[in-house]
């Protein structure tokens, strides 16, 4: 399963943006409030509960400077998942937007894939306002 969140720009050069983003604990402040649950996160990974209490937990894998962040599942996610936050240079702005890809099966794909798109794109239009 596939899914791309909704382009943003963001009113932040993007070495201001990519640092933000590079340090995982930085992803609780775009997640819903109300929403999650339990958040937990250091540099490199983070962890919370989503809707009926099931654990999400993300790694960073790979980091290019400027342009993407590459996040998988942690042991504690409910299926394995590659998260990328993929980010470009638009003047003294930044361009970005998340794509997702889960190995999910038809049934599960069913019940996250809009709660997942949604997530993702409250996480972009956060970011948008935390630099507005």
């Amino acid at each position: 399963m596939n899914i791309k969140s909704e382009k943003s720009i963001i009113n932040a050069p993007v070495v201001e943006v990519f640092n933000f983003l590079a340090n995982a604990e930085n992803i609780g402040e775009l997640l819903p409030k109300g929403e999650v649950k339990e958040f937990q996160g250091d540099e490199q990974q983070c962890s919370f509960k989503v809707q009926a209490g099931v654990t999400i937990s993300l790694v960073q894998k790979e980091i290019v400077k400027n342009e993407k962040i590459v996040m998988e599942s942690g042991d504690q996610s409910p299926f394995p998942f590659e998260l990328v936050i993929i980010m470009s240079e638009k003047g003294d702005q930044t361009k970005g937007y998340i794509d997702f890809e889960g190995e999910v099966n038809a049934f599960l794909k069913m019940m996250v894939k809009k709660p997942l798109t949604n997530l993702f794109n409250h996480m972009t239009q956060a970011l948008k306002e935390k630099y507005d």
